[in-house]
């Protein structure tokens, strides 16, 4: 219950198709689902020797036993795979909408696609049939335009429970950064899985489900629920707004003039702090005077992402779909300059359009832009375009370039660090990135519990350990508001980041998303209640759901090891991330003098040896994880 037991296998190689049972009970209460039981998949599946675009690679994806479910924003499905761009670790890509609750509705947990199509295909899952259908006619299409085709050729009634999910043409051009786009407001980018999923010639995966999720225990699953729901949006005593008030109904034109005044604005590749608080509040005060209407996800009271009909200016009468927040439009538009609000709309949609991750390509564009403008780069160097900031034109023409192969933005489409080497001119000092990865794109280097969690993230920078310095993100915890001393301070950051890492994985182990969690009071102990009453197991605890977080980060930390990591790679941080800002907050403050001793720190609190960065033997035993430690060829020191 909760569940409905079932994992669905495609083979694009032979298009074998095949179901096969959850793992026992015993294991489930280990990982649960989302990210947890998808590392466990994926380690069992994957060498040491195996690459992300191998055909035998598997592409995971996974919801949990509260997706689908009557449960807050139960929307969330994790995407799995090893790290396109950064070699050793895993990938996770998480991403909301409806696609989670149809793949459940149709009857799976999740889908693990391995192989590789000998030519476009998109698979349709309806309910019991699985058919790998031609998708030749859509390969080179954007994202907005194969889910619209891929729907109207599946037909059915306009009310019917059909999700898509796809690539576009970022994706099959196996550029970092290719995201995997659902119900065009939703996406999963980290790790780049779009790549992954171009190398399998998969272009879409379209689900239609016509059931239902029941729980165990129905009664006390809706006590729950209906306590969880009464603390959704309310402000814990003595603590600030959790993610849930500040992003409520496309909350653009209350998170953004947050950030702006916290320094977050990463404008103008992170050199114009001042310049990126305009941006901002430009940026909301359109959305607040233009027609924006909230899209929610399954079963979301919180419905951050939206639609923006523009109303005036040279783009009036076009309509846009972003994500919610603002990072994906400042990778987008504020990294490069662009001040205008219709053209950063128009150029975050573009990204969307194309199925790439705004912080990966965004950052590439930056430090070009950068390079341009410091005479490194000239218009004789680039073919003619000239990228100087703001130019949205050039821009979406060098991203052309990356995935047509061809011009300047040949020399840009093989990794970020790649990128930086064949600019040359030390443009390597300029480029934004933490392990040649894109970072969830807000200016960090103020906030240093976010900064060590973006470095010391086990599938590559995100936000998977976020800290408690710009909002809280654990009440339960003590942190019912951001530490005295703002937060350019090492004391008790290493502790923040751990703490909220191990909540954090636990969550994005449920199937709900992380804004129905972050900030929310008691929810340490909701979620294992609700996990508990969906599924039917007794005396689930919250000491064991957490043991699910810790135990998931140190699977992700065997993982690495097995595939290369060294202590060094959790100081692999551009030089630019390094920089104080030189103006707003945290002016002349660097991370850089107790970065390492920060993750050292951090390591000691984790029970992993100071050296390597390796989970010490007990703590492998503790979490029955020491099989996997085997399997892996990966040696602990004892204790």
């Amino acid at each position: 219950m909760g569940n409905q037991n079932r994992i669905l296998r495609v083979d694009l190689s032979t298009r074998r198709v095949e179901c096969e049972p959850l793992p026992s009970e015993p294991v489930l209460r280990q990982y649960v689902g989302g990210t947890g039981l998808a590392l466990y998949y994926l380690v069992r599946e994957t060498t040491p020797a195996m690459r992300a675009t191998d055909p035998a690679t598997p592409l995971i994806f996974m919801t949990g036993p509260l997706a689908g479910t009557s449960a807050p924003s139960s929307s969330n499905y994790v995407v799995v795979s090893l790290h396109y761009d950064v070699p050793y670790a895993p990938g996770a890509g998480h991403s909301h909408g409806y696609w989670a609750a149809y793949l459940k509705f149709a009857g799976y947990d999740g889908l693990i696609v391995t192989g590789a199509a000998e030519g476009p295909v998109y698979l349709f899952i309806d309910d019991d049939k699985v058919q790998i259908r031609d998708a030749s006619h859509i390969w080179g299409e954007g994202t907005h335009e194969t889910e619209r085709r891929i729907k109207a050729e599946i037909g059915g009634a306009a009310d019917d429970k059909i999700s898509v999910a796809c690539i576009g043409p970022g994706g099959e051009a196996l550029l970092h950064g290719a995201c995997i786009k659902n119900d065009r407001n939703h996406a999963a980018g980290k790790g780049s899985p779009g790549a992954v999923m171009g190398a399998k010639k998969l272009k879409a995966i379209a689900v239609r489900g016509t059931g239902s999720v029941e729980v165990a225990q129905p009664a006390v699953f809706q006590e729950i629920v209906a306590e969880w729901e009464r603390n959704l949006f309310a402000v814990p005593e003595g603590g600030v707004p959790p993610f849930s008030v500040l992003l409520r109904d496309g909350g653009i034109s209350r998170i953004y003039p947050f950030a702006a005044d916290g320094g977050l604005v990463a404008g103008k590749n992170l050199t114009a702090p001042n310049w990126g608080k305009g941006y901002a509040n430009n940026y909301a005060k359109a959305c607040s005077e233009w027609i924006l209407e909230p899209r929610g996800s399954f079963n979301c009271q919180i419905a951050c992402a939206y639609d923006v009909k523009i109303t005036s200016g040279p783009y009036a009468g076009l309509t846009v779909s972003p994500c919610g927040g603002g990072e994906n439009v400042e990778g987008s538009a504020a990294i490069i300059g662009i001040d205008d609000a219709g053209t950063a709309m128009v150029m975050t949609d573009f990204l969307d359009n194309m199925g790439l991750e705004s912080a990966a390509v965004g950052a590439v564009l930056a430090m070009s832009f950068e390079a341009y403008e410091r005479g490194i780069l000239t218009k004789e160097t680039t073919g003619g375009l000239e990228l100087n900031w703001g130019n949205a034109d050039a821009a979406m023409e060098v991203v052309q370039q990356m995935i047509e192969d061809r011009g300047f933005g040949q020399k840009l489409r093989n990794g970020m660090k790649e990128a930086a080497a064949a600019v040359g001119g030390g443009a390597e000092q300029f480029l934004v990135h933490i392990k040649g990865a894109g970072i969830n794109l807000h200016d960090w280097r103020p906030y240093w519990s976010t900064f060590l969690g973006q470095c010391i993230a086990g599938t590559g920078p995100s936000h998977q350990a976020p800290g408690v310095d710009v909002v809280t993100g654990a009440p339960d915890f003590g942190y019912k508001q951001p530490p005295p001393g703002s937060g350019t301070s090492h004391e008790g950051k290493a502790l923040a980041s751990r703490i909220t890492q191990i909540e954090k994985i636990w969550e994005d182990s449920i199937g709900v998303c992380w804004f129905a969690c972050s900030g929310i009071e008691g929810m340490t102990w909701l979620a294992p209640r609700a996990v508990a009453a969906a599924t039917g197991w007794e005396n689930f605890t919250r000491e064991e759901a957490l043991a699910v977080g810790e135990r998931a980060i140190n699977l992700m930390r065997l993982i690495a090891v097995s595939r290369g990591f060294k202590k060094e790679d959790d100081l692999d941080v551009s030089p630019r991330m390094l920089e104080p800002p030189t103006e707003g907050v945290g002016a002349g403050q660097s991370i850089s003098p107790y970065l390492q001793r920060m993750i050292e720190e951090y390591y000691q609190l984790m029970d992993w040896d100071a050296q390597s960065g390796v989970p010490n033997k007990a703590t492998l035993q503790r979490l029955a994880l020491d099989q996997f430690a085997d399997r892996l060829g990966v040696t602990s020191l004892p204790n």
